[in-house]
């Protein structure tokens, strides 16, 4: 059994995998609902052989909220977690900047994408709204705008006139009321911004590149990007899980 989790600004997704790597549990929490009590009562309700647990290992940009579950691990089940980055990523890619300055959901979607033959951009919609460049298996930065979900509660937060919104596609840009007017500008307004993101991106690297989205609202802008587009909801677990082998790797 190996268990893999990523810890985010808003949600926290645990995985239970098999010794083949496939995920056979889910779970998601609320970062800010992460303690002791919450976790023994959430967890009470799995049924796994807490013995046979052979590798832990998590991506956070929420140090404390990893260190309470790390706590909550070792307690409850007598296992150790491991931070991604305190693993020798260099097996997998070449990091050409500042790794303290990245968070590791970010590095473990590199992993989860990376291809020595083929370069990446990859988009999470998250809380932030994040651009990521692999150039084969070279991690060379990226882009953080403002987040998708957490721009528009900022609005109807701020605005007293403007009432919860849903967003969905569009297909004009002219509302006819507050409604349509909102959802056309977060729709247009996060297309326009993507597409010059990708578009500056390319031309600053003179690379072509495949594009990955994941994250809530990939669903929403997938058709609006072009056909060189994969939806992968599963790349940073799936790089936490390749990760994996590094635990023991020296």
């Amino acid at each position: 059994m190996i268990i893999v989790g990523d810890i985010g600004n808003t949600e926290t997704k645990i995985c239970f995998a098999n010794s083949k790597k496939k995920i056979i549990k889910r779970i998601v929490l609320k970062t800010n609902q992460i303690n002791f009590n919450f976790l023994k009562k959430k967890f009470k309700k799995i049924n796994f052989n807490k013995n046979k647990v052979q590798k832990c290992l998590f991506s956070s940009v929420v140090p404390i909220s990893f260190k309470k579950i790390n706590t909550f691990f070792k307690r409850y089940y007598k296992i150790n977690c491991i931070e991604l980055k305190s693993l020798p990523l260099k097996r997998f890619i070449k990091i050409k900047v500042n790794r303290n300055q990245i968070g590791s959901d970010r590095l473990a979607n590199a992993i989860g994408a990376f291809n020595k033959k083929k370069n990446h951009i990859i988009l999470d919609f998250g809380t932030a709204t994040t651009f990521d460049v692999l150039i084969k298996n070279v991690y060379h930065g990226g882009v953080i705008a403002p987040g998708v979900k957490l721009s528009l509660k900022t609005l109807i937060d701020k605005a007293s006139l403007i009432p919860k919104i849903n967003l969905k596609k569009t297909s004009k840009v002219i509302g006819i009321n507050t409604i349509s007017a909102v959802r056309s500008g977060f729709f247009w307004g996060y297309s326009g911004l993507i597409d010059n993101i990708l578009s500056l991106i390319k031309k600053e690297t003179r690379k072509p590149f495949k594009i990955i989205i994941t994250g809530g609202f990939s669903y929403l802008f997938r058709r609006s990007l072009g056909s060189n587009i994969k939806v992968d909801k599963d790349i940073t677990i799936n790089g936490l899980l390749k990760a994996t082998d590094l635990i023991n790797y020296k």
